[in-house]
């Protein structure tokens, strides 16, 4: 239990979306261990507030993706870093928790080391220095004293590169396997003629832009091969209209959903899945969904891509089993025939689709929690270490 009195005071700072999920289940955890006893400050969204948090401002303001959103952006993230800078040295923390964001959040970081040298900061979510970049790693070390990692070979990784301390605390998928897994009569379902094909062409507009028309001809050449399918095609909200549009090109017409509850409820029937490479990926692998993965960049993207990234794949579940168990398909391999022949050998009983079920078996396994402890909760207790030993750290209140 935390039993520092007064209240720990905790800076945490969140900057999209995913990670005010993340940061709101992690301040309940944290409730969890001391009711009365923590006072939270910092930047985040709707579920961080839910949780008790003030935002210094809108985590809108920095929510933005892309070189050239940030380019357009930059004034007001100088001015928000600045902003947010202050306000955390300000509150004198026993600990700030940076979540994600690190362009943003980092700079933060940075600052308030300078300014408060014994306030412990903990990153939760570890930047991709395994896959670029990974210089960072080791100048993360002259303000980050620990990592929470979601996947578990990034505490290996940090420690290979001199960078901070890692521990794997889980990642928040985990805590959703019943949401992610078939019933009996969805499992059931799996197996039924003509059969359920995911089709997930990513989450960014240039992603749609380039996948969708390769997409539609590849399930219906699978469809020339194996026979009649059923296309489910989950559309991310924002693009919802867009992927509607392109869809109507697509020779084999699919039932588009929206909202998480559909998309999940559509893997718990599917018995294949064609989708971008993402964090998707990982939500098919562990909901045991048979998958191919595709993705294809601008040609600037790729000349930058092929001289800054540093591993041998781009799918999450491949890099976490360590060997290429899920196909995957990029730039000029990204083709209507490649994409569809994988996609037909997955659908089929036989060794390839065996193969990759049982290295998503191998894949549960990696990424559970010693007594199967949840992520979130993990994750509170390494800041409750480091709240532990704030008073020594700050000589005491």
């Amino acid at each position: 239990m935390i039993t520092s009195a007064p209240a720990s005071r905790i800076c945490i700072i969140a900057g999209e979306e995913s990670g005010d999920q993340l940061g709101g289940k992690l301040m309940r955890a944290l409730k969890m261990r001391a009711p009365q006893g923590v006072a939270f400050s910092g930047v985040g969204g709707a579920a961080m507030q839910a949780e008790g948090l003030t935002s210094v401002f809108p985590m809108a303001d920095i929510a933005v993706m892309g070189v050239a959103a940030i380019l357009q952006r930059l004034p007001l993230l100088l001015r928000r870093i600045g902003d947010c800078a202050r306000a955390c040295i300000a509150a004198r923390p026993d600990v700030l928790i940076l979540i994600d964001c690190p362009e943003f959040s980092h700079r933060v970081a940075q600052r308030l080391r300078r300014a408060l040298p014994n306030v412990p900061v903990i990153d939760y979510v570890c930047p991709s220095v395994w896959a670029w970049r990974s210089g960072r790693a080791r100048k993360m070390r002259r303000y980050i004293d620990e990592v929470l990692a979601l996947l578990p070979f990034e505490p290996a990784a940090l420690d290979r590169l001199g960078g901070p301390q890692g521990t794997y605390v889980g990642h928040p998928l985990i805590e959703r396997l019943d949401e992610l897994r078939p019933n009996a009569e969805e499992a059931r379902r799996r197996q039924t003629t003509p059969p359920l094909v995911l089709a997930l062409p990513g989450s960014r507009r240039s992603e749609i832009d380039r996948l969708m028309p390769v997409f539609g001809a590849a399930l219906a050449r699978a469809a020339a091969d194996f026979g009649p399918l059923n296309v489910a095609l989950p559309a991310v909200e924002k693009h919802a209209a867009h992927i509607e549009n392109l869809a109507r090109d697509w020779p084999l017409k699919p039932r588009i959903s929206h909202g998480e509850a559909e998309k999940f409820a559509a893997f718990r029937r599917a018995r294949a899945a064609l989708a971008a490479s993402g964090t998707v990926s990982l939500e098919l692998a562990l909901s045991q969904v048979p998958t191919v993965i595709a993705y294809k960049m601008a040609a600037w993207e790729t000349a930058i891509a092929r001289r800054l990234i540093r591993v041998p794949s781009i799918v999450l579940p491949n890099l976490i089993l360590g060997k290429k168990a899920v196909p995957e398909f990029i730039q000029e391999d990204c083709t209507a025939e490649t994409l569809a022949g994988a996609l037909t050998r997955l659908l089929c009983e036989g060794p390839v689709r065996d193969a990759q079920l049982a290295a998503f078996a191998r894949l549960d396994k990696l990424m559970q929690l010693p007594d199967g402890a949840e992520p979130s909760a993990a994750a509170a207790n390494r800041v409750a270490h480091w709240l532990e030993l704030a008073p020594a750290r700050d000589g005491g209140r």
